[in-house]
């Protein structure tokens, strides 16, 4: 039995993060439920340095049955607490599931993506799980997702994930039985157009939405690309972001010593 703390960056009563928990938990793995206490969806990996935080014990039935904590900070907070103040020893970190889609490089952004960074960072094997839905949708298909994430998991369980990466999973908003599946892709490219919009304060001056149309990366490799066609996109995402080839290709071009000699520091 895995004990998997659980978070997300929609906050802990959220639909999802307690469709996502009570799924865990009818596979028979041990939950703890640590989240933000409100929606903090694009915070990143941002970390609380500036006050104290505080944890508060959840409404367990708001959150599938687990034992549930809410934290007044980030989701990268969530999962410090989590780990650290609550002591949970986590065998595996789940983030989601999130109301919205987390492809491409809104992962980037995303609180959900980033505290899965979190539990890869305090050197646990995570995964996050994002909805691909709008709010269009009239029907949420949490469960499917929640399937998803827990053959995933499954899947781990034979096959360990390497230290150092999380999965970032994208599910489309599908009855279970419509889902086709799910496809390995690579990060896909996400850019937003017209991105600010301008709006007038009641006192004369602007403020500014941020936001704008999207323009995906439709390659077939892709994580958008998948879901698109009613897959499940998986991505291995690795915290290691030191270009390899760039630093090699950088020192042969004999920076140092230029750079150095520049400095008058041969």
């Amino acid at each position: 039995m895995k004990k998997i703390l659980v978070t997300n960056d929609d906050g802990v009563y959220a639909e999802g993060i307690g469709t996502l928990a009570r799924a865990l938990r009818e596979a028979g793995c041990e939950v703890l439920v640590c989240a933000p206490d409100r929606e903090r969806s694009a915070s990143g990996h941002s970390m609380t340095m500036d006050r104290p935080l505080q944890i508060k014990r959840a409404d367990a039935a708001r959150t599938g049955g687990a034992e549930a904590w809410c934290c007044d900070g980030t989701p990268t907070d969530s999962v410090i607490m989590g780990l650290e103040v609550l002591k949970f020893p986590a065998e595996f970190v789940i983030s989601g599931i999130n109301c919205g889609p987390n492809l491409g490089d809104d992962i980037t952004y995303s609180g959900t993506a980033c505290a899965a960074m979190e539990g890869v960072i305090a050197g646990l094997p995570a995964m996050a799980v994002s909805l691909v839905c709008s709010s269009r949708d009239k029907v949420l298909h949490y469960e499917t997702a929640a399937r998803a994430a827990v053959e995933i998991l499954e899947w781990t369980k034979a096959h360990p994930m390497e230290p150092g990466l999380f999965y970032n999973v994208n599910v489309p908003n599908v009855p279970t039985g419509e889902l086709r599946g799910v496809k390995l892709a690579r990060k896909g490219k996400r850019r937003y157009h017209d991105k600010i919009t301008v709006i007038k304060t009641p006192f004369g001056g602007e403020a500014y939405w941020v936001g704008g149309r999207i323009e995906d990366d439709m390659a077939e490799d892709t994580d958008v690309f998948a879901v698109a066609h009613g897959f499940a996109s998986v991505t291995p995402v690795h915290l290691e972001m030191t270009s390899f080839a760039a630093l090699e290709k950088i020192s042969a071009l004999d920076m140092e010593r230029e750079v150095n000699a520049a400095l008058g520091k041969n």
